[in-house]
């Protein structure tokens, strides 16, 4: 296989419709910087808008995976991803979110779009967090196969600094080709489960 430089990978990113849910006034530099973390560092990844957490791409997503297991995070981070579905011209509605908390245990569901999903169920222990970002990334899936998307969210990492990215498979093909395969990259969430113990 042959290896692309830098502005090859950008064009083919282009067209595979990587930056078609970027902004038009972040465009040029969106691809610039996808250039240089190729070129310079042999990494996929957007750039961030200031000093936000937020990505120019409107792909890739920051998630703290202690934040989105706990009280409060599951709604602040499908709030977050709202925009991209909205760039689809999807819907992202949350509703009637319960948490049940026992001595040892929880089980935390929400509406989205009026189907009910569970955030986490049983009992705690050291993978709570994984579990939380396995299913939240399962539940925002879900949503977008029943609005007919080609797209899905691809795993990257979860911890403080976790991260995962919207790509269509033919995307995900190309980014699996041509950028290491390794823990800072998308991973098919089969692949995830099993490397991280879930």
């Amino acid at each position: 296989m042959k290896k692309l430089n830098g502005k090859e990978i950008v064009s083919e990113l282009e067209r595979l419709d990587f930056f078609e849910l970027t902004d038009v006034s972040e465009l040029d530099e969106t691809k610039t910087n996808f250039e240089k973390s190729y070129t310079d560092l042999n990494f996929f990844e957007g750039k961030l808008r200031g000093e936000t957490l937020d990505f120019m791409d409107n792909r890739y997503y920051w998630v703290d995976c202690e934040e989105l297991f706990e009280i409060g995070g599951l709604t602040e981070y499908l709030g977050q991803v709202q925009r991209t579905f909205k760039k689809l011209g999807l819907e992202l509605e949350f509703s009637n979110e319960k948490s049940e908390q026992e001595q040892n245990g929880w089980k935390h569901t929400i509406e989205l779009n009026g189907n009910k999903y569970i955030a986490f169920e049983g009992q705690f222990s050291g993978l709570d967090w994984g579990i939380a970002y396995v299913n939240f990334i399962e539940m925002l899936n879900s949503e977008l196969r029943i609005q007919g998307s080609n797209e899905q969210f691809y795993p990257i990492s979860c911890g403080n600094d976790g991260a995962f990215v919207l790509l269509t498979v033919e995307l995900f093909d190309f980014v699996s080709r041509y950028y290491p395969n390794d823990n800072d990259h998308p991973k098919t969430m089969g692949a995830w489960k099993s490397i991280n113990g879930l």
